[in-house]
């Protein structure tokens, strides 16, 4: 089969099209035949060798990605009876050796596999999983009360607009930072209030919140540029592993989606709230599997609303 892979870490041009086994379902997995898989900055730390201390006992080719949408085409002995032969799944992937998204086929632990979001396509339902799965701890991490105000940065990304939209869902106030182009995108996602990002975050939610806040989703890394903006013994939750120290007893707790890869009601919830509309599956740019390099250029590039997701199937 066919697969997107690197062997030594590096810049996107690191990215070779390979061929790899075609795997076979184990006990409790399923095989999917992927047809779109989600690039998102993840993918290209592993390329980097970010996770390099992770892969030390899997030898190369190591395949990144953590968002796939496709069809089951194999289950596995005692795999889960949720699921059939046939059926449009997405799957939350955590690259292990040669197993990660980017490949024709992928066998995946059927407690990861949820089914796809009714109505949408491959490319819009490889979307989902990883970000809102991101921003569904982050907000279960803080635990705020309904009625709380809750301060997200980085929110016109992919896991900033999930967290909002979660966040208005739970019955949060929200507190948003957006460039001047991109207050009208994040206001759709539900924002209450929207203040302009930068390295000055912290002041403009202080200036609506002279306290601060109780919680904060650092989806913009700015780590102890948004302190401020939290409250005294309030929380602040990273996203890119920091883990503090903050000030005033204000909490730094980093969250990992790994974690919940096994948590398929709160995988299969999420893909219910995307059939609702209450979350917003959003698109950049769809690229041939044999494009992911210039798919990670243009991710380095910055400046997208949505995600690049590459086309295993056409």
């Amino acid at each position: 089969m066919k697969a997107i892979a690197l062997t030594t870490y590096g810049g996107p041009d690191v990215l070779r099209e390979v061929e790899l086994p075609t795997p076979e379902a184990g006990p409790g997995e399923v095989r999917i035949r992927v047809h779109a898989a989600a690039v998102n900055p993840t993918d290209a730390m592993l390329r980097g060798g970010a996770y390099a201390a992770r892969t030390t006992d899997a030898p190369p080719p190591y395949v990144p990605g953590m968002d796939a949408a496709g069809v089951i085409d194999q289950l596995g002995p005692g795999a889960d009876g949720r699921l059939s032969v046939g059926q449009r799944v997405v799957a939350l992937v955590v690259p292990t050796g040669a197993r990660g998204a980017y490949a024709e086929q992928i066998v995946v632990p059927a407690e990861s596999v949820v089914p796809a979001p009714a109505g949408t396509d491959h490319a819009e339902a490889s979307t989902l999983l990883m970000n809102a799965a991101t921003a569904r701890l982050a907000l279960d991490t803080l635990a705020l009360p309904k009625g709380a105000t809750v301060a997200v940065t980085g929110a016109a990304g992919a896991v900033g607009g999930y967290t909002i939209e979660l966040a208005k869902a739970d019955g949060l106030t929200v507190v948003a930072d957006a460039a001047p182009h991109d207050r009208d995108l994040v206001r759709g996602f539900g924002a209450d209030h929207v203040v302009d990002r930068g390295t000055d975050v912290a002041a403009r939610i202080r200036e609506l919140a002279p306290d601060g806040v109780p919680g904060l989703v650092d989806g913009s890394d700015q780590r102890e540029e948004a302190v401020p903006a939290v409250a005294d013994g309030g929380a602040l939750v990273a996203l890119r592993g920091w883990q503090g120290p903050a000030e005033r007893g204000v909490t730094v707790t980093p969250v990992f989606v790994a974690g919940v890869r096994a948590d398929t009601a709160l995988l299969d919830t999420l893909r219910r709230q995307a059939e609702k509309g209450v979350l917003s599956l959003r698109v950049a740019k769809v690229l041939p599997a044999s494009d992911a390099a210039e798919g990670h250029r243009l991710l380095e590039a910055g400046g997208l609303r949505g995600r690049l997701v590459l086309d295993f199937f056409s």
